[in-house]
């Protein structure tokens, strides 16, 4: 196959898969935009129910239409082990050995942890696309420039006109690499800092809900 056959291909593939990464992208920060959202709503409603109980049990009695989110689901794994802290057939374990507290401190981090994931799902392709697309559409231009030049040789003329249209197209490849990656950057900025005000979120509730499991009633979000 003849080269500047070939370098079109590329050049054409690299412009494709920097659509493919804008696709993404954009299909992210809407998906993120959504999930932060409905996220917060159900936190904050779950939160105002859960605090406004009287006990544990008036808590663990919440409508099942209030019990959805990040939150209710830590709440939930805290109910569901403090259940199986009452039942001698199951605390006779080794999942039980240990400080009450401690083991089911243990247990809602580690909730946190899973709810945390979720939340974050999506952000290191965001990362990953903001840092390649650039040189993603630099090899675009590179390969760009390439065929140019062999078609001015082949041309045999190296006047202006000639040079300066194939090599602008090239540019056009990093302009659109720059205009993909500055989105997902931003995006990936701003969600992050999301990601860790729900973390805070989560870790206050759970230390909130080790405080009332144990008998102090001092501690609430």
């Amino acid at each position: 196959m003849p080269f500047h056959v070939e370098t079109a291909f590329i050049i054409d593939g690299t412009l494709y898969t920097l659509l493919a990464f804008s696709l993404v992208t954009w299909t992210l920060i809407f998906f993120k935009i959504w999930q932060f959202a409905k996220t917060n709503y159900y936190n904050k409603r779950y939160s105002t129910s859960f605090w406004n109980a009287t006990d544990l049990n008036a808590a663990q009695q919440i409508p099942v239409e209030q019990v959805r989110g990040p939150k209710a689901r830590v709440a939930a794994c805290g109910f569901a082990w403090l259940a199986e802290l009452n039942d001698p057939v199951a605390v006779a374990s080794l999942k039980f050995r240990g400080s009450p507290q401690d083991l089911l401190e243990q247990a809602l981090r580690k909730q946190t942890q899973d709810e945390q994931r979720r939340i974050e799902s999506g952000l290191t392709m965001l990362a990953s696309i903001g840092s390649t697309a650039p040189f993603v559409g630099l090899f675009g231009t590179v390969m760009g420039i390439m065929n140019a030049m062999h078609d001015i040789s082949a041309s045999g003329s190296a006047s202006l006109d000639v040079v300066a249209g194939p090599i602008g197209d090239a540019l056009i490849a990093t302009a659109i690499g720059i205009a993909v990656a500055v989105p997902a950057v931003l995006a990936y900025n701003f969600f992050i800092r999301r990601a860790k005000h729900h973390r805070a979120s989560l870790e206050h509730f759970v230390d909130g809900f080790l405080h009332i499991a144990f008998g102090d009633n001092s501690t609430k979000e």
